[in-house]
């Protein structure tokens, strides 16, 4: 175990590769196997990719973005032994309200999986009059009960924090408009009973280095530390050719995550292997999940690659906070309480 200590349960069977010896100073590094999902998967389904998975009785279980042969994109449920090698549901996830009645979205794309206190919450984009955040709970993976969308149209990359914070849940998002959205800022907002949202606060904005110049979005589910919080999150740039989405990296404060602590100014991954550059939506590196073990310090980044496949990173949790903390550059709007 190294230094800094991760306040999450032990994952010991989590999915684990050695650093390669050609990698010196990135600290974060691919699976050599990469990708993890190819296309393809399940009958009716072309592509999956950003997709979130969780440690569950012992394995793995995931919710996938499941790209429809007619383009129509869908919640689908898989399992796992490793966290590697997955085996999905046919059929895609079926939603029910709080009666037990049929309550499917339009559509749902990205979702974000997180467990708080005994529940599993799914948090997707959808279809409410525009772009907006669907959400849903489980405790058995049997049946999923949709509750309140959380806020009014347009908005995205909804990420639930693991834990309460002063009897509140919290949750990350990105205000956007209802087309592919050419700008973004990462807000966050509390909530007594996932029903009434407010208290909300801005987070961070885009970044001046090239490869978070246009936008950013929430990543994966926080990952709560002795005295703050670890954000891996997607930053987008402009270029010639279309929009390319980066891996980057932040600390938060534990009390008030709306400070920044730090903020890394290079990127963590960008895209450069075959499998991130070309696709459906070439050069996309779009972080959804980690797999983290509090015992080891080891950090699995679940990563959607190209709009087409699902890529895996690692890296530890003392090289990541190091990097961060070193390349760090914080500007007024990051470090401020966000209310004005």
């Amino acid at each position: 175990m190294g230094n800094v200590k991760m306040i999450s349960p032990a994952v010991p069977n989590m999915p684990w590769q050695e650093r390669p010896e050609k990698i010196v100073n990135a600290p974060v590094w691919r699976y050599k196997e990469n990708p993890i999902i190819g296309r393809n998967p399940v009958e009716g389904v072309a592509r999956i990719f950003n997709s979130a998975v969780i440690p569950y009785e012992g394995k793995f279980i995931g919710v996938f973005r499941g790209e429809q042969t007619n383009g129509i994109p869908y919640v689908y449920l898989g399992r796992s032994e490793d966290g590697i090698h997955w085996d999905f549901d046919k059929d895609k996830v079926r939603f029910v309200d709080e009666e037990g009645n049929d309550f499917m979205p339009v559509y749902a794309y990205d979702p974000r999986l997180v467990k708080v206190e005994d529940t599993y919450y799914i948090i997707w984009c959808g279809d409410f009059y525009g772009a907006a955040i669907g959400m849903a709970k489980t405790k058995d993976f049997k049946t999923f009960t949709r509750i309140e969308n959380p806020f009014l149209p347009f908005n995205r990359n909804a990420v639930l924090f693991p834990r309460k914070v002063n009897g509140n849940f919290l949750m990350l998002s990105r205000p956007s408009d209802s087309g592919h959205t050419p700008f973004g800022d990462i807000f966050i907002s509390e909530s007594k009973d996932l029903t009434y949202w407010g208290k909300h606060r801005h987070v961070m904005g885009r970044g001046n280095e090239w490869w978070e110049s246009l936008k950013i979005g929430g990543g994966a589910a926080p990952i709560e530390l002795e005295d703050g919080w670890l954000l891996f999150y997607h930053g987008v740039s402009g270029t010639c050719n279309g929009y390319v989405y980066s891996i980057g990296g932040a600390i938060l404060d534990k009390e008030n995550p709306s400070i920044v602590k730090y903020r890394c100014t290079d990127f963590l991954l960008t895209p450069e292997e075959w499998y991130e550059e070309r696709g459906f939506v070439p050069n996309v590196c779009f972080p959804c999940a980690t797999i983290h073990d509090s015992a080891t310090g080891r950090i699995a980044i679940y990563y959607g690659a190209a709009d087409s496949y699902v890529g895996l990173a690692f890296t530890t949790a003392d090289e990541i906070i190091s990097y961060i903390k070193e390349h760090s550059v914080t500007g007024e709007s990051d470090t401020e309480i966000g209310r004005r």
